[in-house]
């Protein structure tokens, strides 16, 4: 495993076990964001593509997730899954997130009010379904950061708003059907603003 992994998720491990200490609320949740994508391309797809502008196809692209988990006072434990897809100028991207995370909680003012902040541990699923072009899919691993500021709005009920980092190694192939590769594309990173609500039971 590539070390920046193996630190997060080391680190990831051990908050858990601090927050499993505590007593914790079960919670779910839904959140809706903003995705931007950084593609890099391989020399071939852009020599026999023209340059295609793939990093304008998933941008400011709406993005919902569902997320569940446990919460305590000082921090949450959750998994999100995200499904979402955009299109430019015949060019087609899906992507999917299946995300675990960490976040530690920092109370402001009084304690309905909490700044949070953490990290991320997951997988994504990237597909290229271009007009014209042959599908591809591959899935591999991500790491990121996140930190917002939640409100509590009841006992039960909070809302939160966000911003995740994700960096990832996913890849797909470029072809038109029938014919031969023309080149690779590589999901670099992800970024997402997003807002969320979240009931805890």
């Amino acid at each position: 495993m590539n070390p920046i992994f193996s630190r997060i998720a080391l680190a990831s491990a051990l908050a858990l076990a601090a927050a499993g200490a505590q007593a914790a609320d079960n919670f779910v949740g839904l959140t809706w964001g903003q995705t931007n994508n950084n593609i890099q391309k391989s020399d071939s797809l852009n020599a026999n593509l023209n340059n295609p502008k793939l990093d304008k196809v998933i941008h400011k692209t709406d993005t919902w997730g569902v997320r569940a988990g446990q919460m305590t006072d000082g921090g949450r434990y959750y998994m999100t899954y995200e499904n979402f897809s955009d299109t430019d100028s015949g060019n087609k991207l899906r992507q999917q997130n299946l995300l675990g995370s960490y976040d530690v909680f920092v109370p402001v003012g009084d304690y309905n009010t909490k700044l949070f902040g953490g990290a991320t541990l997951g997988l994504v699923k990237l597909e290229q379904e271009s007009k014209g072009m042959s599908r591809d899919s591959n899935i591999n691993y991500a790491a990121g950061l996140q930190a917002g500021i939640l409100q509590d709005l009841s006992k039960n009920a909070s809302i939160e708003a966000g911003y995740r980092y994700l960096r990832t190694n996913v890849s797909t192939d470029m072809g038109e059907h029938g014919g031969p590769r023309l080149g690779s594309l590589d999901l670099h990173s992800s970024g997402q603003a997003y807002i969320g609500a979240n009931y805890k039971f």
